[in-house]
């Protein structure tokens, strides 16, 4: 692992990153059923080959950056699942895997109408392992070091893979946020971003504001880049704003859709917001503002799919903001 910052290598090359959008919505529309605690990552198992193709479709769209399905794969999560612990650890790293042939198949070396797409390996909080949401609002009974030692065991495993850089994500507080940072100490040379659920334009899910966690992490080693993932479009901008004006890192964001979720229902729906009159519908309509507000990078979580990835793409060549 270089300890060159991969995003910022990219952006060398690329005026802002296209990453890729959600893996449950496509894996769903290719027939898979993903009710289940282990959500996407029960697939490494069971589907492998429809991950790959999944990611696949995304770079076949233009994403510069994969992010695997490794979100909720954890050791305990697959044990209690009725893995063996040799083959929970099998799995988590085919994650990454996956994601380098996928790669192998679209951009091949020397290439010169593209460059190298990155793999970022997903870390997910620790309210993903728990299946029970909490990752939209934090409040663990964990403290920072017990995060550490949930964490560390991945952590080492997808750095082991190959991965060009962690995407820990979805992270409902600052305080696992630092627990990633104290990983990153104990791996010279690793680089991971770090994105923040938000519950509004200012602060993320536990309440924290952004701009605080922005300064916390701003001089860390190892810390590629900061953002927001699996956000209400509405927020974005106003996010992108409260870190640029804490930190100078790259800043990556990823939202949903624009719908949200009913955990009753378990169905999505529109979102009802009173700035709904001003929000971005979706990703393309929004890109201009979150690159004028300072993004770096900018794709899709939840219920995104590979055209709107590929709306972000023809928007960057329509520019002439190519490679």
């Amino acid at each position: 692992m270089s300890e060159l910052n991969p995003i910022n290598a990219l952006l060398a090359e690329v005026p802002f990153i296209v990453i890729d959008g959600a893996l449950a919505t496509e894996l769903e529309a290719l027939g898979c059923d993903l009710n289940d605690t282990l959500w996407s990552a029960r697939l490494l198992a069971q589907a492998p080959e429809k991950i790959r193709q999944v990611h696949q479709a995304y770079f076949e769209a233009g994403a510069d950056c994969a992010i695997t399905a490794s979100y909720q794969a954890t050791v305990p999560g697959f044990m209690q699942a009725g893995m063996t612990e040799e083959k929970a650890r099998a799995l988590i790293q085919l994650s990454v895997t996956l994601a380098q042939e996928a790669r192998d198949a679209v951009w091949q070396p020397g290439q010169t109408d593209r460059p190298k797409p990155l793999v970022a390996a997903s870390v997910g909080p620790y309210g993903a392992y728990l299946a029970d949401g909490s990752e939209y609002r934090g409040g663990y009974d964990l403290n920072r070091a017990e995060l550490v030692e949930f964490h560390r065991e991945r952590f080492t495993l997808l750095l082991d893979a190959g991965a060009d850089l962690l995407a820990a994500e979805t992270l409902p507080s600052l305080e696992e946020a630092l627990a990633i940072t104290d990983l990153l100490t104990e791996h010279p040379g690793a680089q991971a971003w770090i994105t923040f659920s938000a519950k509004d334009g200012q602060h993320i899910s536990d309440g924290t504001p952004i701009a605080e966690c922005a300064a916390a992490l701003a001089n860390c080693p190892g810390v590629a880049a900061i953002g927001v993932n699996c956000t209400a479009l509405a927020h974005i901008e106003s996010l992108i704003k409260e870190i640029r004006r804490a930190c100078d890192l790259p800043i990556m964001v990823y939202p949903n859709s624009g719908e949200v979720y009913d955990a009753v229902t378990k169905t999505w729906h529109a979102a009802a917001c009173e700035h709904a009159s001003s929000s971005p519908s979706g990703l393309a309509q929004g890109v201009e503002r979150w690159l004028a507000a300072g993004a770096s990078g900018i794709g899709g979580c939840c219920r995104t799919a590979p055209k709107d990835i590929q709306a972000l793409a023809q928007w960057r060549r329509a520019r002439s903001i190519t490679v």
